[in-house]
């Protein structure tokens, strides 16, 4: 069933500010945007570039006062949805080369911190299956409370709090990933049963494909428990959350707020 999806944000930049926009889904052989439409304020300067591993798109602007983005659109998701826990690890080895900045220590997610507890807990699993662990783990330790993290938690602050919003949920199954050899990146997205609703933050994890000899692929992995691979249109991915928030600004701005409305097209 396609995916509804409706955004609004608002800003005002006391002068002319540039800031980078990511918020509209990709158009990718997994998900296809069926209908779209996006309004932006005038500004000085627009323009449209690819976003990291050309997966969606971002904004350009450069803004001064006061600035508006609205996007509607309608996403069919046909993602390939295999049992995580029969996957096995690819080795580091023989990783895809675009895969590898994946397994790398980056702002938010200290991979490098977590080896001893990672191979303590989760040592007798491989591959999928201790992916599976992991995310169980997080599910079962962690409580979701809104309003207790903020842009500066890094993995390793949610996991001596355990508890956070789901971009800490997944900064947390992302570091997890990294220290078990692991590549892992961080998916900003919709889902139809977020709640509050809201800009969704997942893992992705890179295994074995078993439908290609030697090969791998990307898969979906909400610690959170609110949003099915089956129904996530993907926004963005990147190492962490610097990498794919939804607005980023070079300067400063007043952020007035945002709304974020997915359903489920034709759902009652």
């Amino acid at each position: 069933m396609p995916l509804a999806i409706s955004t609004h944000f608002s800003f005002t930049a006391q002068q002319a500010t540039d800031c980078l926009l990511q918020f509209e889904a990709a158009d990718i052989p997994e998900q296809r945007v069926l209908s779209c439409e996006t309004t932006l304020s005038e500004s000085a300067h627009c323009v449209r570039v690819p976003a990291q591993d050309d997966i969606g798109e971002r904004f350009w602007i450069r803004a001064e006062g006061a600035f508006e983005v609205r996007y509607e659109a309608k996403v069919g998701v046909e993602r390939i949805l295999p049992d995580i826990a029969s996957l096995r690890r690819v080795e580091p080895h023989a990783l895809p080369g675009a895969t590898v900045q994946y397994l790398f220590d980056s702002r938010y997610c200290a991979a490098d911190k977590f080896q001893s507890f990672v191979e303590a807990e989760f040592g007798e699993n491989e591959g999928g299956a201790r992916i599976v662990a992991m995310r169980d783990w997080i599910a079962q330790h962690f409580t979701y409370a809104p309003g207790s993290s903020g842009p500066t938690t890094t993995a390793r602050d949610s996991f001596i709090e355990r508890r956070g919003v789901c971009r800490d949920y997944a900064h947390v199954m992302i570091a997890f990933a990294r220290a078990s050899g692991i590549p892992a990146r961080y998916v900003s997205g919709y889902g139809p049963d977020v709640t509050p609703q809201d800009f969704h933050a997942v893992a992705e994890v890179f295994l074995d494909d078993a439908s290609v000899p030697g090969g791998g692929a990307w898969y979906l992995v909400d610690a959170t428990g609110m949003a099915k691979a089956s129904e996530i249109a993907k926004i963005g991915v990147g190492r962490d959350a610097a990498d794919v928030s939804f607005m980023t600004s070079f300067g400063l701005v007043d952020f007035h707020g945002q709304h974020v409305q997915v359903e489920r097209h034709g759902a009652d």
